[in-house]
């Protein structure tokens, strides 16, 4: 008689790390992609169980772990058993908790397959990010339960070197009381930190008997470290030291664009909030596409010039329509308005002839491109795959230099709808620190939908016709790089952030009071 085989299930016991999504294991990667069933922890921080769960494939089940040892270890039994791969996501490393460490024991006296997969703990992956080094003998705890702490122990570590233990906020009183009463020097130097890797991390420097009140508002996981690396924190702290850190960012773009530039952002500290406000659609007659892309095919065009990633993603759209790729454009040359449009064609496989090396705009693209020579140029018409609502500028240079231009809608730009109320209040109350503008439609269509950003939100440009687009609003301009890219706007945002931080530093502190100056970078002085 022939039986179905149930596919064989399996446990992995993931350590999420001390919060910070970067923080995963390669390994805790693939663990977490291949499971059918997650079981986390309450204490998985939200914005990396989000990033989970956004990465997870759509029947990935998710549950909070409830219940003793025992509880949780039956539920990824049961799964396990049913063929499926069951994962128990812990914060910070899976044996660094006595219950996990009860689960795997229980798991272990079964025949179901299982892997432990390590994670930083919490308490040492936080005082790295807090700028604290561990030096000497370390003492290094996440702590569950803070009445079965050895309080001995932890005294006799800091006496010896250096302790850091992590525990929930509720907690910090009994942890103070019992280092006191194990005779722990209530002056030794202590470093407190909340939302430990997160984006509003905040680090406060106290000593033993009063470091409760230095934790005043603080919830969630607390990472306390004694000892003398506590001290080092101001010179070695780096992530609350980055230039933009704790700067809410507004990033008015297309809903596609957005990412990368948030990414950048929050590589320097800062928080983004993405609002889309144009979104890219066909033309509404397909006509002039097509004709051009046969143009292409067909010799027609000596160049094509790309003023913009929307524009080399609609030409390659249209080529895949027709069953065509990079071969088709042997023969023609390409140019680039600036480095992001040119990586978008590189993608494609192809190398660009010409992008501008100083001004990346239509203006320093104009003052590179060689007249039209009908003896070296047998073909002289240029393509130019565009926006609905491109300027002029480009089309015009190119026919004051002899070439014929067929200026080609390649796809269109339409109002997003305006953002939640939330949104909009925020931007018109100063609510961020700093908005972004990338063109001069994300000037005018977030105006339209949201309304002018207040006064003290720092105003950053792409480039001289976003900044004129931004002044006719009546917006003041602070930040626009000298060339006109996403990466080189970001890096300008954190350079004026840098100086606005040391012009602060530099005043008395009375006069830093009275500055009219706003955003994190000031109220840290205040």
């Amino acid at each position: 008689m022939n039986r179905t085989r149930k596919p064989a299930g399996r446990i992995v016991f993931v350590g999420a790390g001390p919060g910070d999504p970067g923080l995963l294991t390669r390994r805790a990667h693939e663990a977490l992609a291949h499971a059918d069933h997650i079981v986390f922890d309450r204490r998985v921080p939200e914005p990396l169980l989000a990033s989970i769960r956004a990465e997870a494939d759509a029947e990935t089940e998710f549950s909070p772990a409830e219940g003793a040892a025992g509880d949780v270890a039956k539920v990824l039994l049961s799964a396990a058993r049913s063929g499926l791969h069951a994962v128990h996501l812990v914060a910070g490393d899976p044996f660094g908790h006595d219950a996990v460490v009860k689960e795997v024991q229980a798991v272990a006296r079964t025949a179901v397959p299982f892997e432990v997969v390590p994670g930083i703990g919490q308490a040492a992956g936080v005082a790295t990010y807090a700028g604290v080094p561990l030096p000497g003998v370390r003492t290094v705890a996440d702590v569950d339960d803070v009445s079965a702490v050895d309080f001995e122990a932890l005294a006799a570590g800091a006496q010896r070197g250096s302790i850091a233990i992590a525990v929930d906020a509720g907690d910090l009183a009994t942890v103070r009381d019992g280092l006191l009463a194990a005779g722990a020097d209530g002056t030794a130097p202590v470093t407190v930190t909340g939302d430990g890797t997160g984006e509003t991390q905040y680090t406060s420097t106290s000593t033993v008997d009063n470091f409760v009140a230095a934790a005043l508002g603080f919830t969630g996981r607390i990472v306390l470290t004694v000892g003398a690396g506590a001290a080092q924190r101001d010179k070695l702290g780096w992530w609350e030291n980055r230039p933009l850190y704790g700067w809410k960012v507004l990033v008015p773009r297309t809903k596609e664009q957005a990412g990368a530039m948030s990414e950048r952002l929050r590589g320097y500290g800062a928080i983004p909030c993405e609002v889309p406000t144009i979104a890219v659609e066909p033309p509404r007659t397909p006509a002039q596409m097509e004709r051009a892309v046969k143009g292409l095919v067909d010799g027609r065009y000596a160049w094509v010039v790309f003023t913009s990633v929307n524009a080399v993603r609609a030409v390659w759209e249209k080529f895949g329509e027709h069953g065509l790729d990079a071969r088709h454009f042997g023969g023609v040359k390409i140019a680039c308005i600036g480095e992001a449009t040119a990586a978008a064609v590189r993608d494609f496989g192809i190398q660009p002839e010409l992008v501008p090396g100083t001004e990346q705009t239509s203006e320093g693209l104009l003052a590179e491109f060689a007249p039209h020579d009908p003896v070296l140029d047998p073909v002289g018409r240029v393509l130019l795959p565009r926006a609905d609502i491109a300027t002029e500028t480009l089309a015009a240079g190119l026919l004051e230099r002899g070439w014929e231009v067929d200026d080609v809608t390649a796809y269109r730009t339409v109002r997003a709808a305006p953002p939640p109320a939330d949104i909009r209040d925020a931007i018109k109350s100063g609510g961020f620190d700093a908005v972004l503008f990338t063109s001069s439609s994300t000037v005018r269509n977030l105006v339209g939908i949201a309304g002018k950003p207040h006064a003290r939100t720092v105003v950053a440009v792409i480039g001289p016709k976003t900044a004129e687009t931004a002044a006719e609003f009546g917006l003041r301009v602070d930040v626009q790089p000298d060339h006109s890219s996403v990466p080189d706007l970001v890096e300008a945002l954190a350079s004026y952030a840098t100086e606005l931080r040391e012009k602060l530093a530099a005043m008395p502190a009375k006069q830093r009071r009275g500055s009219k100056v706003q955003g994190p970078t000031a109220l840290r002085f205040r």
